[in-house]
């Protein structure tokens, strides 16, 4: 027999309970309203843009820009595919079931978290100095490990490492505890175990296999 819902279960319910079809959509403009505005500032940051760009020095930044653009809903689906079933399988190794279609759409959900540091970026730089270059906007990882140390004081290998190190992936993680709870009925500190089992020890491993990787 499943375990009533909790008053926090219930709340989150209500919350999420809309066209998730209608959400995906929204989500995706807005990431690619937000990096199309980034990568203007990037190319604008550039010295003497505009020359080069006639000249055609910038058609590989057009072209990697667009094919971003155009494979940003495709990434996104998959994030979701694979962010659910580790929370469905690794939930289940330990015996806490879950429903895979549940948790995907939650994935979905939560990933609302992740606009914020690329929100971030912008507003940051929207009005750059002079000074400003483009390394300087691709690498701004606001409230990270990376932008509490600086870029410039790590070897180039730790930069993605220790941009993935950062409070947006605690608020992911705290969300995602919350979702997990709302979906398995399993307790809040139950829930608190799948995610650090299911999420923070596969990205911690992630993020050593990159570093030894690295070249």
């Amino acid at each position: 027999m499943a375990k009533p819902a909790s008053p926090i279960a219930e709340r989150l319910t209500e919350l999420i309970d809309f066209d998730k079809r209608l959400y995906f959509f929204i989500l995706v403009i807005i990431f690619l309203i937000i990096r199309y505005l980034t990568n203007t500032l990037v190319l604008e940051s550039i010295p003497d843009y505009e020359n080069l760009d006639q000249q055609g020095g910038l058609m590989f930044f057009h072209i990697f820009n667009m094919l971003n653009y155009l494979w940003t809903p495709f990434a996104l689906l998959w994030k979701f595919t694979v962010t659910a079933f580790l929370f469905w399988s690794l939930g289940l190794m330990i015996g806490y079931k879950a429903n895979f279609k549940e948790l995907w759409k939650f994935a979905l959900v939560a990933e609302v978290v992740f606009i914020l540091p690329e929100l971030l970026r912008l507003l940051v730089y929207m009005n750059p100095s002079g000074a400003v270059t483009y390394s300087d906007i691709q690498n701004f990882e606001p409230l990270s490990a990376l932008w509490i140390v600086g870029p410039s004081n790590v070897a180039e290998k730790y930069h993605y490492p220790l941009s993935v190190l950062n409070i947006f992936e605690l608020m992911y993680g705290a969300l995602w505890v919350l979702g997990f709870h709302t979906i398995s009925r399993r307790t809040v500190e139950e829930s608190t175990v799948v995610v650090l089992v299911a999420y923070f020890l596969p990205l911690l491993l992630w993020l050593g296999f990159f570093i030894g990787a690295y070249r």
